[in-house]
């Protein structure tokens, strides 16, 4: 529901949700009191999130906009209520298992409610920002968000179709949504999801070690790949370019195409299901090691790379799968001054919610920007070191966890393969100002929670 307006990312809905979630709280603690987190571990993450909250909301005394903070500390707030509701909650096997179709789910009405609006033009008329150049944006308005929460999905739907503990029918439906899931990823040009979704296809694999879980995984890419490929040359859906009539022409193509794809990867995986017999992959005793460090060292040359990039004055960006390589954006300017306001308040920071105080005292680019782009340099900025060390305690918690309840059950693989989804990409952009995109993250993290503390 957060999705449909505007991501939660204004005020209203965001308060609306952060009640729905203490409420939840107070449901757990009323209907089942025995299920308070026990181990250090839990509450490792959610202290640190707690803590983070506080701070994040103390920082109004110094904030030079104690609004801006005072909104800052609601999201959090938002967040700390529903990780504690998704780990009291999700304590049971049967409600662990049902968080990963229902989640799948709900983000592919999302990206199928983005892609209606390309394949039927003629009958769906949605709201369009110049900004965007026809990247897929709605219903978050933000590309990037939509490119995010799509890689979320995908992998969570990777992992029920490579699940071989789940029925067939689910495993077949699983993997035919990829192919949605995959087109809603291209089209939005994100460059960071696509890694993103990457990392998270790779801890999945590695997690899970099965030889089932690798050849769902080959199947859902593939139908993503092919149901991106079939949007492609069509320039009315993948850049919401010509008159209506043209849209709607080759709106109806690729919605054909789509359908084509989406039967093809069902028909295939339920072929596999027919010949597979389970066999655990042989990998090294290391692998999730090295898993780590490939995928922090390919975020580390992303950032290496992309530091070549340009700024953009008053020209626009890139538009359609030029996107994908351009060396085109202001992400460093911002970064940049990220780096000025912490320089200036290393300590406590300069207030949350502050950071574009300083952007527009030292930008270079003139344009409108209210967050860093990044969630620790955001957090270095408005925080200090001491919001960053409270942040990374929560993450960190969490990463334990999800160890912790990898080695208890395999059912934590898909979790934990989408928070990594979420971590590989906050840094890189403002995932964590889109509740519609964070809370998905938080559930998936209080589901590694709860697992850990049962187990």
């Amino acid at each position: 529901m957060l999705a449909f307006f505007a991501g939660g990312y204004f005020d209203s809905p965001r308060a609306v949700a952060g009640l729905v979630a203490w409420a939840l709280v107070a449901a757990a603690v009323l209907l089942e009191p025995g299920s308070w987190p026990r181990t250090r571990t839990t509450w490792m993450a959610l202290g640190g999130l707690a803590l983070f909250a506080a701070w994040t909301l103390l920082s109004i005394t110094w904030a030079p906009i104690a609004g801006d903070a005072y909104h800052a500390g609601q999201i959090v707030m938002l967040y700390l209520g529903t990780l504690l509701a998704a780990t009291m909650l999700l304590r049971s096997p049967s409600a662990q298992r049902l968080a990963e179709p229902a989640l799948v789910a709900g983000i592919l009405v999302v990206i199928g409610y983005g892609l209606a609006g390309r394949m039927l033009p003629g009958l769906l008329h949605y709201a369009r920002s110049v900004t965007a150049e026809g990247r897929l944006e709605q219903p978050l308005t933000y590309w990037n968000a939509m490119g995010e929460l799509a890689a979320l999905g995908f992998v969570l739907a990777a992992r029920v179709a490579g699940d071989c503990t789940r029925g067939s029918r689910l495993r077949v439906a699983a993997a035919a949504a990829c192919a949605p899931l995959g087109m809603g990823l291209y089209l939005s040009f994100s460059r960071g999801a696509l890694f993103a979704c990457a990392a998270g296809l790779l801890t999945l694999i590695v997690a899970v070690r099965r030889r089932e879980q690798l050849a769902a995984v080959a199947v859902t890419v593939l139908g993503g790949v092919l149901a991106a490929v079939a949007s492609a040359p069509f320039r009315g859906v993948s850049a919401l370019a010509g008159p209506v009539s043209a849209r709607e022409r080759d709106g109806a193509i690729v919605l054909a195409l789509l359908v084509l794809v989406m039967l093809a990867t069902a028909l295939g995986q339920r072929l596999l299901l027919g010949r597979q017999r389970p066999e655990e992959l042989s990998l090294p005793r290391r692998a999730p090691l090295l898993a780590g460090v490939l995928i922090c060292t390919a975020l580390a040359l992303a950032i290496v790379v992309g530091a070549k990039e340009s700024s953009v004055q008053s020209q626009q960006l890139s538009s359609g799968a030029t996107r994908l390589v351009t060396l085109q954006s202001n992400r460093y300017d911002y970064w940049r001054v990220a780096l000025k306001a912490f320089a200036a308040e290393p300590v406590h920071g300069v207030g949350a919610g502050n950071w574009s105080v300083y952007w527009l005292r030292y930008r270079h680019v003139n344009e409108f920007a209210t967050d860093a782009h990044s969630l620790p340099l955001q957090t270095l900025a408005e925080l200090g070191l001491v919001g960053l060390i409270l942040l990374l305690t929560f993450l960190g918690g969490v990463a334990v966890a999800g160890a912790q309840a990898l080695r208890a059950s395999p059912t934590a693989a898909g979790p934990l393969a989408a928070f990594a989804v979420y971590v590989a990409h906050a840094p890189l952009d403002w995932d964590w100002q889109m509740p519609a995109v964070t809370l998905i993250a938080l559930v998936v993290a209080g589901c590694l929670l709860a697992m850990a503390d049962s187990g």
